[in-house]
């Protein structure tokens, strides 16, 4: 609205010294950008309120994690920012009509409405493809590809310095604790702030919650060891940012948590739609893989001399993976479909990764087995679950892959 009436005041200076008047009559002209006016502020209110109720449906049919991602689409917000700037322009621009018609604001006034009305219509478009479930699932993987480089921006191929253990920086009882202010959820922290708090202070600060914990009000969050004066604890708040609910902005965990929820969602008895499951996979995996070839934080932070400064709690390559897998396999071990498209999964990042990350993988395939055999009672069906299938049900197993044919004989389970 600022940029807006800034604008219309230096294109009426223009064309006031420039004495440029358009041919348009004035009374016709008033009546045009009145009802241009009147009907973009419709356009806003109409645009504001069908966006609060497509993103609450699309919560609701997906996971309410998923709304904070949708509302924070850059295109959406420009959107709307220039339905506002085009109302405001337009009432400005209608107020400086009196005898004659102001050639440039009174053009970009109507110029500025039809543009608005193209984008009005894509935005249509945008939002009811990002609230498809491939359309969430697929901005979600995005947005974590982004945390994890920033998070975890050294590969596995690039060497990692050594760090002691805890036990070892961790001498006896701390020298004070700091309580948490007010309750919420830990959103960020500012790690190289708090190790040179410490290298000032000659301490070592342990964070205690984990980012994406929720703490209550007094509950701990930094404990100082060492014989060093501790930092002060004003300073130390401005460090960790906390708020209502989890982000992804140093929360890689999250983005597998709202896809896990959406895969859950599907699952559930009054929704039972495994393909959404499915689609949750697709992007699971492919999260997995990327952070799966990463040096994950090994939650210790070092100042310029290699003296540990900072203890902080942070997930693990077993952590990612049962997060992504666990309940996704519980939820869904009735679904051939959902079973084949983890097992696929699963052997994929088996064949990808480095033997390193492989162990767990291989539990989980291991419980993958045991699901099947649980769940279904039919040898038939057993056999068929046990087939990798990325597509779930319809796709065409692999030429090398050995259980092609997955209707065995009475009495077996499975070929190898």
């Amino acid at each position: 609205m600022v940029v807006a009436l800034g604008t219309v005041r230096i294109l009426h200076g223009i064309e006031t010294a420039m004495g440029w008047e358009s041919s348009f009559d004035p009374s016709t002209t008033l009546t045009l950008l009145g009802t241009l006016a009147s009907a973009m502020f419709t356009l806003i209110v109409f645009v504001c309120s069908a966006l609060l109720i497509t993103v609450q449906l699309a919560g609701a049919q997906l996971t309410p994690r998923v709304i904070g991602v949708v509302l924070q689409n850059r295109f959406m917000k420009l959107s709307v920012t220039l339905f506002v700037f085009t109302f405001t322009f337009t009432l400005a621009a209608l107020v400086r009509i009196k005898d004659g018609v102001p050639a440039l604001t009174a053009h970009a006034a109507v110029y500025s409405c039809l543009v608005s009305l193209g984008v009005f219509f894509y935005l249509v478009d945008r939002v009811c493809a990002a609230l498809r479930p491939s359309g969430a699932l697929r901005s979600v993987a995005c947005l974590g590809r982004e945390v994890i480089e920033d998070v975890y921006p050294r590969r596995l191929s690039e060497p990692q310095r050594a760090t002691p253990p805890p036990a070892k920086v961790l001498n006896g009882e701390p020298r004070s604790t700091v309580p948490n202010l007010r309750e919420g959820v830990v959103l960020a922290f500012d790690l190289e702030g708090l190790v040179s708090l410490a290298q000032r202070a000659d301490c070592v600060i342990e964070m205690v919650p984990q980012v994406g914990d929720f703490v209550a009000a007094d509950q701990p969050l930094f404990r100082i060891f060492g014989d060093g004066a501790p930092p002060p604890a004003a300073v130390l708040y401005q460090s960790v940012a906390v708020g209502s609910e989890r982000t992804l902005q140093q929360d890689p965990a999250f983005a597998f948590r709202i896809m896990v929820d959406i895969a859950s969602k599907g699952l559930s008895p009054a929704i039972n739609d495994p393909t959404t499951a499915v689609l949750a996979i697709d992007q699971i995996q492919y999260l997995l893989r990327h952070i799966g070839s990463r040096h994950l934080d090994t939650g210790h932070a070092q100042d310029a001399q290699g003296s540990v400064r900072l203890l902080y709690r942070t997930p693990g390559w077993k952590d990612f993976v049962y997060l992504a897998v666990t309940e996704i396999r519980q939820f869904g071990g009735t679904s051939i479909q959902v079973a084949r498209r983890l097992r696929a999964m699963l052997e994929s990042l088996i064949q990808i990764l480095p033997e390193e990350r492989t162990a767990v993988l291989r539990l989980e395939l291991d419980l993958l087995d045991r699901s099947s055999k649980r769940f279904f009672a039919d040898a038939e069906d057993r056999a068929m679950a046990d087939v990798s299938d990325v597509q779930g049900v319809g796709g065409k197993p692999a030429l090398n892959d050995e259980r092609q044919e997955y209707r065995p004989l009475p009495g077996t389970i499975r070929t190898s």
